[in-house]
C-alpha cells in the first residue's frame, strides 16, 4: 500500500530531530514507501468548496542540520490525498480552531489524523472532564470568589491557562503564599477565558507521566521528573524523563477513556498522569514517541502507522 500523505506542522526547519513525535512518524511513513508533503497551517485555504495547501513534497532523514528537504511549491488539494497528519503545535486558539472546520470538509474521505470535530472538541483540559472519578478537584472558572473558596477548601493548588501548553503559566500557590490575587488580576489582564484550578498533587515530585495510546490502547510511557524547585515536569523547562512502567490504576484509566478515545478517531493520545489522577488528554500535537523508543526500544510511530493502514484498508 502506497499512500499520499500531507504533514500540516509547524517549519520543519525548527524541529529537534531528537525529540519530535511528528519527524519519527514522517520516518516511518517513508520507509513504507509513503510519498510525503509538508504545509504549514497558514497555507491552508478554503477556496470555492475546495480545501488546499501550498505544500511541497517532503523527504526526511536522521541528519542534524540537514534533516528535509522540500520539493517546490504547490497547489495540493487535499481531498485527492490519502492522510492528513494534523500536527502543528499549540496554542489551541481560533487559528487552531479554523484549520478543523476547513479539515472537516475533506475528512473522512481523506483521513485526517486526528479527526478534526473530536479535537476542536477535546481541548486537553477539558475532555478530561468527562471522566471526573478520575481526576484531582478540580474548578474550571473566571471567578475570583469562587476560586478563593476553592483554595480555602484545599489550600495547596495549582493555577493554570485553560488552553496554555507546554508548562507555561503553570503556577504553585502553597497555603501561607500571598500571590493569589495578584495571579488572577493578571490573568484576568491578559485573557478573558476561564483559568483552570487543581488541587495540589504531591505526587508530581515522582514524576508526571506520559501514556502513549493508539486507537485507544496504552502502548507506551515515560515518567517525567520536575528539576528541583520547579512545579513542572515538562522536558523543555528542565524535566527529566525516566522509564516508566503501567500500573493498574494506569490501566484502569487507560480502559476508562480508550474506547472513547477510538469512537472519537483519535488515533494518536497522550495522557498525563500524576499519582492515581488523569490530569490532561493531549489530542492536538501528542509527543514522547523517542522518549518512549529511547528507554524500551518500542517504535510506536509504527502502530499508529498499521492503524492509519489499516482504517485506509477497511474502507476499500
Amino acid at each position: 500500500m502506497t499512500l499520499k500523505v500531507a504533514i500540516q506542522m509547524d517549519p520543519i526547519q525548527a524541529i529537534d530531530i531528537a525529540g519530535d513525535s511528528t519527524f519519527v512518524l514522517a520516518l516511518e511513513a517513508q520507509a513504507r514507501g509513503h510519498a510525503l508533503w509538508h504545509y504549514e497551517p497558514r497555507h491552508l485555504s478554503f477556496r470555492e468548496g475546495r480545501v488546499i495547501a501550498e505544500a511541497r513534497r517532503l523527504t526526511v532523514r536522521r541528519k542534524t542540520g540537514d534533516h528535509f528537504t522540500l520539493g517546490d511549491a504547490e497547489q495540493l488539494d487535499l481531498s485527492t490525498v490519502d492522510v492528513v497528519l494534523m500536527r502543528q503545535d499549540p496554542p489551541f486558539d481560533m487559528a487552531y480552531i479554523t484549520a478543523t472546520h476547513i479539515l472537516e470538509h475533506v475528512h473522512p474521505k481523506t483521513l485526517v489524523v486526528n479527526d478534526p470535530a473530536s479535537v476542536r472538541n477535546a481541548p486537553e483540559k477539558l475532555f478530561v472532564t468527562h471522566f471526573p472519578q478520575l481526576m484531582p478537584p478540580t474548578l474550571i472558572s473566571s471567578d475570583v470568589a469562587e476560586i478563593k473558596r476553592f483554595r480555602d477548601r484545599y489550600e495547596d493548588i495549582i493555577v493554570k491557562p485553560l488552553f496554555g501548553n507546554g508548562g507555561a503559566g503553570v503556577f504553585h500557590i502553597t497555603p501561607g503564599d500571598e500571590n493569589l490575587n495578584s495571579l488572577l488580576e493578571l490573568f484576568s489582564q491578559r485573557s478573558r477565558e476561564p483559568l483552570i484550578v487543581q488541587k495540589y498533587l504531591p505526587a508530581v515530585r515522582q514524576g508526571d507521566k506520559r501514556i502513549i495510546l493508539v486507537d485507544g490502547e496504552p502502548l507506551g510511557a515515560i515518567n517525567r521528573v520536575p528539576a528541583a524547585g520547579e512545579a513542572r515536569s515538562n522536558m523543555h523547562v528542565g524535566g527529566r524523563a525516566e522509564k516508566s512502567l503501567l500500573t493498574d490504576r494506569d490501566r484502569e484509566i487507560c480502559a476508562t477513556i480508550g474506547p472513547v478515545l477510538k469512537e472519537q478517531g483519535l488515533v494518536f493520545v497522550g495522557i498525563d498522569v500524576i499519582g492515581d489522577y488523569l490530569t490532561e488528554i493531549n489530542v492536538t500535537s501528542p509527543t514522547g514517541l523517542q522518549e518512549v523508543a529511547r528507554f524500551d526500544g518500542t517504535q510506536l510511530e509504527a502502530a499508529i502507522w498499521d492503524v492509519i493502514e489499516g482504517k485506509i484498508a477497511a474502507r476499500g
